[in-house]
């Protein structure tokens, strides 16, 4: 009795404590997430052996349930290498990666022993595919992800089955064994692979009390103290997420990342060819960079476990201009406004040094206008090249500061997106129109 009463104080002291983080404690517990800029999705499950809509397919009767899931009888990974799966996200200059455990057709990726429906029981492939593939990532220092379907249109006692078919409309027992089933594979995943982060989906079918969302919530934190949560678990999340759609403004959340695909699809799918290129891909990032955001890049591999060529050359064309542009990357914070620069910018932790993205071959000097600050110097980033400047329209009278023109010589131009290092004598310092002056965070 007395050892039930100490674990009882125990679990209401730890939830009283999380309840109780301060502002800056979640800035601490949020910082490597923010200071990221990058992650890589993984979409794998059966609906990659047909290529077709990960679990909305039947959803919608684009096929039938049955059909859908004879892609369980195809699910190999008979090529699946995560050591190599990792070096590539690693090598991509991605420091997190979310794979897929469970997406809303209810298949698990790991040895779920709350169900049956897992590959290590019902495919070919007969093994857990995420306890190897999380080592990986460990070892290459990149931080773990984790996707999960809040909803389960397998399940028999979920009570969606597709878009038309209800399986029940109300029954308690049956609901009150669906959250116990998410709750006990959620608990596997948290002690088994301590996840740094859990990327949640499929929320919107329910309310956060149905789905016991704040007590989910508190034992994610239970279990591991300094998990991320992303935005869907209605309402106790950690982050934004958008998806597919760059954001033309910054986000009203301090955190937030764009989810996105390469192509048109986020599972493998073999007649989907329409691939972003990698400059189109770069040049997002750092528009994702410029709002403070993180840009999480989806693939998509095939049922095999090997990654599609282009997906590849994609990852290994970024790893080389992430790898060149490190410092104008990682741990910065928002740019200026675009009225000051005709582009993409982002500022260091000090903000002495703002970095210039230049997507394009310049017709001439890039114009740099409202900055209140002495220029000590300027560079290509990756390149070291020093760069000369012209200051225009300075008048000793006026304190409105002068344009400055610089000078990007062809040969420093990276073939994708170049970047311009410029260094400050202090923090920057804005000047506005009608003398505004406003902070760059």
């Amino acid at each position: 009795m007395q050892k039930i009463i100490i674990l009882l104080a125990a679990i209401l002291v730890s939830n009283f404590v999380f309840a109780q983080e301060t502002e800056a404690e979640k800035e601490k517990r949020m910082q490597w997430f923010e200071d990221a800029k990058l992650g890589i999705f993984i979409h794998w499950g059966i609906y990659s052996v047909n290529g077709i809509d990960e679990s909305w397919s039947f959803f919608n009767d684009y096929i039938s349930y049955d059909d859908y899931m004879k892609q369980l009888d195809g699910f190999t990974a008979s090529k699946y290498d995560p050591a190599e799966w990792a070096r590539l996200i690693a090598q991509s200059g991605a420091k997190y990666s979310v794979l897929t455990t469970k997406h809303h057709d209810g298949v698990a990726l790991w040895d779920t022993h709350c169900g049956d429906l897992s590959v290590v029981k019902k495919t070919p492939a007969g093994k857990d595919l995420v306890a190897p593939f999380v080592k990986e990532l460990r070892k290459n220092d990149v931080k773990v992800g984790l996707y999960y379907s809040l909803l389960d249109w397998s399940h028999p006692d979920y009570p969606n089955k597709t878009r038309e078919i209800k399986r029940y409309t109300e029954d308690s027992v049956k609901w009150n064994r669906f959250v116990d089933f998410n709750f006990c594979q959620l608990e596997e995943l948290s002690k088994q692979f301590k996840p740094d982060l859990y990327w949640f989906d499929g929320d919107w079918e329910q309310s956060a009390e149905k789905w016991k969302a704040k007590e989910l919530s508190e034992d994610l934190r239970k279990w591991n103290k300094n998990v991320i949560l992303n935005s869907r678990i209605q309402g106790y999340g950690d982050y934004a997420t958008p998806e597919q759609g760059l954001p033309v403004t910054r986000p009203a959340s301090r955190y937030w990342e764009l989810c996105m695909t390469m192509n048109d699809s986020w599972g493998y799918q073999h007649n989907d060819h329409n691939y972003k290129t990698p400059n189109q891909i770069i040049r997002i990032l750092v528009e994702t960079i410029n709002k403070g955001g993180n840009l999480l890049l989806d693939i998509g591999p095939k049922p095999d476990g090997t990654i599609p060529d282009e997906q590849v050359n994609i990852l290994e064309e970024l790893g080389r201009w992430t790898n060149k542009h490190s410092e104008a990357i990682y741990g910065t914070e928002a740019g200026i406004p675009y009225e000051h620069f005709y582009g993409p910018t982002a500022l260091n932790q000090k903000g002495d040094i703002l970095y210039l993205y230049v997507p394009h071959k310049p017709n001439g000097p890039l114009m740099l206008k409202g900055i209140k600050n002495k220029i000590n110097r300027m560079w290509v980033v990756g390149n070291g090249t020093k760069l000369s400047w012209d200051v225009k329209m300075k008048q000793y009278w006026s304190s409105v500061p002068g344009i400055v023109y610089i000078d990007v010589p062809e040969k420093v131009l990276d073939p994708q997106v170049t970047v311009i290092a410029v260094l400050l004598d202090g923090k920057v310092d804005l000047y506005r129109e009608h003398g505004q002056v406003i902070e760059s965070n």
